[in-house]
Protein backbone atom coordinates (compact mmCIF):
# COMPACT_ATOMS: atom_id res chain seq x y z
CA UNK A 1 0.00 0.00 0.00
CA UNK A 2 1.41 3.62 -0.77
CA UNK A 3 2.36 5.65 1.82
CA UNK A 4 0.27 8.99 2.17
CA UNK A 5 2.73 11.25 1.37
CA UNK A 6 3.32 9.67 -1.97
CA UNK A 7 -0.51 9.66 -2.87
CA UNK A 8 -0.26 13.70 -1.95
CA UNK A 9 2.91 14.57 -3.77
CA UNK A 10 0.99 12.50 -7.10
CA UNK A 11 -2.05 14.86 -6.42
CA UNK A 12 -0.01 18.10 -5.46
CA UNK A 13 1.82 17.39 -9.01
CA UNK A 14 -1.12 16.49 -11.00
CA UNK A 15 -2.40 19.67 -9.78
CA UNK A 16 0.25 21.97 -10.48
CA UNK A 17 2.16 21.98 -7.48
CA UNK A 18 5.87 20.72 -7.96
CA UNK A 19 7.12 19.91 -4.07
CA UNK A 20 5.56 19.42 -1.34
CA UNK A 21 6.99 20.23 2.17
CA UNK A 22 5.65 18.00 4.81
CA UNK A 23 6.94 20.22 7.70
CA UNK A 24 5.19 23.64 6.44
CA UNK A 25 2.68 22.48 3.45
CA UNK A 26 0.81 19.00 4.84
CA UNK A 27 1.34 17.91 8.18
CA UNK A 28 0.39 14.40 8.64
CA UNK A 29 -0.54 12.62 12.23
CA UNK A 30 -1.01 9.16 13.20
CA UNK A 31 -2.35 8.81 16.41
CA UNK A 32 -1.22 4.60 16.41
CA UNK A 33 -5.29 4.03 17.43
CA UNK A 34 -4.76 1.67 14.00
CA UNK A 35 -6.51 3.96 11.67
CA UNK A 36 -3.19 5.37 9.71
CA UNK A 37 -2.14 8.82 9.27
CA UNK A 38 -4.02 11.33 8.10
CA UNK A 39 -4.05 14.96 6.83
CA UNK A 40 -3.68 16.76 10.34
CA UNK A 41 -3.06 20.30 8.10
CA UNK A 42 -3.31 21.75 4.84
CA UNK A 43 -1.40 24.74 3.93
CA UNK A 44 -1.37 24.87 0.23
CA UNK A 45 -3.33 26.87 -2.32
CA UNK A 46 -5.19 23.75 -3.99
CA UNK A 47 -8.21 21.99 -2.53
CA UNK A 48 -7.41 19.50 0.08
CA UNK A 49 -7.97 15.98 -1.36
CA UNK A 50 -10.91 13.75 -0.46
CA UNK A 51 -9.96 9.84 0.70
CA UNK A 52 -11.29 8.90 -2.97
CA UNK A 53 -9.23 11.35 -4.87
CA UNK A 54 -5.96 9.77 -2.96
CA UNK A 55 -6.65 6.05 -3.42
CA UNK A 56 -6.88 7.01 -7.60
CA UNK A 57 -3.16 7.56 -6.91
CA UNK A 58 -2.78 3.73 -5.07
CA UNK A 59 -1.38 1.91 -7.87
CA UNK A 60 1.20 4.88 -9.27
CA UNK A 61 2.15 4.70 -6.07
CA UNK A 62 2.56 1.44 -5.42
CA UNK A 63 5.22 1.72 -8.66
CA UNK A 64 6.82 4.34 -7.71
CA UNK A 65 8.04 3.21 -4.20
CA UNK A 66 9.03 0.03 -5.53
CA UNK A 67 11.18 1.25 -7.77
CA UNK A 68 12.92 3.76 -5.19
CA UNK A 69 13.42 0.31 -3.24
CA UNK A 70 14.83 -1.72 -6.30
CA UNK A 71 17.25 1.84 -6.47
CA UNK A 72 18.53 1.15 -3.19
CA UNK A 73 19.24 -2.02 -3.67
CA UNK A 74 20.59 -1.45 -7.04
CA UNK A 75 23.57 0.89 -5.22
CA UNK A 76 23.89 -1.32 -2.36
CA UNK A 77 24.95 -4.05 -5.35
CA UNK A 78 27.26 -1.40 -7.44
CA UNK A 79 30.68 -0.74 -6.42
CA UNK A 80 31.72 3.25 -5.34
CA UNK A 81 32.36 5.70 -8.37
CA UNK A 82 36.26 5.12 -7.88
CA UNK A 83 36.16 1.39 -8.04
CA UNK A 84 33.59 1.48 -11.31
CA UNK A 85 35.77 4.14 -12.77
CA UNK A 86 38.88 2.08 -12.29
CA UNK A 87 36.65 -1.04 -13.54
CA UNK A 88 35.89 0.36 -16.51
CA UNK A 89 39.33 1.81 -17.33
CA UNK A 90 40.68 -1.92 -16.79
CA UNK A 91 37.70 -3.73 -18.42
CA UNK A 92 34.79 -2.17 -20.09
CA UNK A 93 32.94 -4.99 -21.20
CA UNK A 94 33.34 -6.50 -17.78
CA UNK A 95 31.85 -3.55 -15.95
CA UNK A 96 29.18 -2.75 -18.73
CA UNK A 97 28.04 -6.71 -17.66
CA UNK A 98 28.27 -6.81 -13.86
CA UNK A 99 26.08 -3.54 -14.21
CA UNK A 100 23.64 -4.84 -16.80
CA UNK A 101 23.15 -8.18 -14.53
CA UNK A 102 22.14 -5.59 -11.97
CA UNK A 103 19.84 -4.10 -13.18
CA UNK A 104 18.26 -7.24 -14.75
CA UNK A 105 18.11 -8.75 -11.35
CA UNK A 106 16.59 -5.86 -9.90
CA UNK A 107 14.11 -4.86 -12.48
CA UNK A 108 11.96 -2.01 -12.24
CA UNK A 109 8.04 -1.77 -12.79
Amino acid sequence: MAQLSTKIELYCDTNGVSSVDFTKDVLLQDDSNGDGPFIRKWNLDIQQPTIDELSSYETTGNVIESNLQIDVTRRGEYSSWNDQLDEIYHNFDAWKARIQKIKSDNPKS
